[in-house]
């Protein structure tokens, strides 16, 4: 049986740029299809109602759904629509979607919010392609060694085998924290753990920071200092995860968990060793 999976983009989340890569890493799954639509960086009305009603004419048996700040205007109609149409359905997105929580449940979707996955600074006087490639790319680390992936990864493989199984359907309802990534992590080491939760928090940090400079301040003299600084955060957040890693890999107790073509998990902690 082949589960097809729609996975829907409005706008840009670190997660965005590689949640339909995670589960298939190498791409010879043989138990699921994936199509992904996305309006590029854009969150407006043309967009999103262009998008709608391609994801339907898929078909899909699951729809993921990733957006920035799911509370906000446009990305609820898509949750709206969504809600409407029976099909099993997960929304990925940031901190400030936390506010849509009750909304959701309301709905019947289930949840990832992913506090880590921060906001960039997105001020124009500051942020040019290099700079947005560059943070995308410190998020996409922190997001990857503290777990946080592999916990995303997972809650949607979960779903998956319970279409495939034909078993009743547990849509996941997640705040990621610092702590339920990291233990999500297969660290061995407390030093590595320790780093990353760090990284982790720090990174969540990085959200406050530019969402207080990108709508609450005016000033140009003033926020562009403070997504500088948020930027430079997120850098040294993926230099500290970087850093948990490395500990892993000398002590060689890097948790890999690689898809079969079944679909199913192989799990290893030693560089040179069988999988479980």
């Amino acid at each position: 049986m082949v589960i097809k999976i729609g996975i829907i983009k409005i706008g840009n989340l670190g997660t965005s740029t590689i949640i339909d890569l995670i589960l298939d890493e190498r791409a010879d799954r043989e138990d699921i299809d994936v199509r992904t639509i996305s309006s590029g960086s854009k969150m407006e009305k043309e967009q999103v109602e262009d998008i709608m009603p391609r994801i339907s004419e898929y078909n899909p048996d699951l729809i993921i759904f990733i957006s920035p700040n799911p509370n906000s205007k446009q990305p609820g109609v898509i949750r709206n629509y969504l809600s409407k149409t029976g099909i099993p359905t997960i929304v990925v997105g940031d901190q400030p979607g936390e506010k849509a929580i009750n909304k959701m449940k309301e709905q019947k979707l289930g949840y990832i919010l992913i506090r880590a996955d921060a906001m960039i600074g997105a001020r124009r006087e500051f942020l040019d392609p290099t700079e947005m490639a560059l943070f995308n790319a410190d998020v996409l680390k922190v997001l990857s060694i503290t777990g946080t992936l592999r916990l995303v990864n997972h809650k949607i493989d979960e779903v998956i085998n319970s279409i495939k199984e034909e078993e009743p359907i547990e849509l996941p309802e997640l705040v990621v924290t610092a702590e339920l990534a990291v233990f999500n992590a297969g660290f061995k080491n407390p030093y590595a753990m320790g780093k990353a939760i760090a990284a982790y928090n720090m990174a969540t940090l990085v959200s406050e920071m530019n969402i207080t400079a990108c709508f609450k301040i005016d000033e140009p003299d003033m926020y562009i200092p403070i997504v500088t600084a948020s930027h430079e955060l997120m850098l040294a957040a993926a230099k500290l995860a970087d850093e948990a890693r490395e500990i892993e890999k000398s002590n060689d107790t890097v948790l890999r968990t690689s898809h079969a073509k079944d679909g199913s998990v192989w799990v290893r902690q030693s560089l040179i060793d069988t999988y479980k």
